[in-house]
């Protein structure tokens, strides 16, 4: 660790507190209820697997809520490092200002501009190509809705806590009703129904890379598009456009990176993991790849998989050039229309 970590965890926990009084109930209550009870076991470093007491929780959020009504308009606060202090977003300064002390800091906006932070503690780096993964363990500061990995420039950063918390998450939802598809085979395929704890850790263990190959995608996907791409995500001001171009630019990384890079391990678990995440407009632009999982007993047959992927690659790249050319009223249109620009 390094001198002054408490008031470096302080400020990013202030921060994510901010950002949440903010943003945090811009979801649905059922989201919301459940990021919050993940939130609460993260805070009181609750083990999965032991719900958190109802109405602890309860009159918790009440008073977090409460905060928040009092924090709202402040302004974010510096991040201390080595005696200096840097602005809140300037994560890639923060990070080399931390380089040798085992940290790792985010900063960035996520969807519909809401910010996110986290300060971890950094289990390994390495280059990948000319992206640097970053992979954090514990983390020490973070807001409710912990995104498992996210690309900061160059920079691939991975959060194994934030990725096993969505697991279980995941893993708790299908166990109520146990439904057959690509949770399931994900699930088993890691021993879910034997011991399910070690199961989950596992997966963690497992699917890191699947998270990583990802934001590799989005990285390629960055180059294909052009700076322009992040400009037109930022101007926007509501949602339904945003949505659609987030799940063009999701599908043109998958089939850039991930998928084939899964197809050529024959990592089959991984696979049913992808499969299993792979929802909303992402899947409503994509029918012929659903097609293909289904093409056989199993994560589909491999080349019709690969197929699949290479004609998205195509597919998806002129489709992502073309929103570039409409304005944020176009793109919402063809959001309510996705099979007309569907594969």
């Amino acid at each position: 660790m390094i001198a002054g970590m408490a008031a470096l965890v302080n400020a990013v926990q202030t921060n994510c507190d901010i950002a949440d009084a903010r943003h945090a109930r811009d979801v649905s209550l059922c989201t919301y209820l459940l990021g919050m009870r993940e939130f609460y076991r993260w805070e009181h470093q609750l083990p999965y697997g032991v719900s958190p007491p109802r109405d602890e929780v309860g009159r918790w959020i009440a008073e977090r809520e409460a905060r928040w009504e009092l924090i709202a308009a402040d302004d974010f606060v510096a991040v201390p490092v080595a005696g200096r202090e840097f602005d809140p977003f300037a994560a890639q300064q923060v990070n080399a200002a931390l380089a040798g002390s085992g940290l790792v800091y985010g900063a960035g906006l996520g969807r519909f501009h809401k910010p996110h932070f986290f300060l971890g503690q950094l289990d390994r780096e390495e280059q990948r190509g000319e992206a640097l993964l970053l992979v954090c363990g514990c983390e020490y500061a973070r807001d409710v809705s912990a995104i498992p990995a996210a690309s900061q420039g160059a920079t691939l950063i991975v959060r194994r806590e934030a990725l096993r918390q969505w697991l279980w998450e995941k893993a708790e939802g299908w166990n109520v009703k146990q439904q057959d598809g690509a949770l399931k085979s994900a699930l088993l395929g890691y021993g879910f129904d034997v011991d399910p704890q070690a199961a989950i850790e596992r997966m963690t263990d497992g699917e890191i890379e699947t998270l990583v190959l990802h934001e590799e995608g989005e990285f390629a996907a960055g180059r294909l598009l052009g700076h322009a791409w992040a400009d037109k995500l930022a101007g926007f001001s509501g949602k339904r456009a945003e949505l659609l171009a987030r799940a063009v630019r999701d599908n043109l990384a998958d089939c850039l990176v991930t998928l084939p890079a899964l197809l050529q391990r024959d990592a089959a678990d991984s696979l049913h993991f992808w499969f299993s995440t792979f929802d909303g407009l992402r899947r409503e632009l994509f029918p012929r790849l659903v097609e293909a999982y289904g093409s056989r007993v199993g994560a589909g047959d491999p080349a019709i998989l690969a197929a699949a992927a290479t004609a998205g690659r195509a597919h998806f790249t002129v489709l992502g050039r073309r929103l570039l050319d409409l304005d944020e009223a176009g793109i919402e249109t063809l959001s309510h229309a996705p099979a007309s620009i569907s594969l």
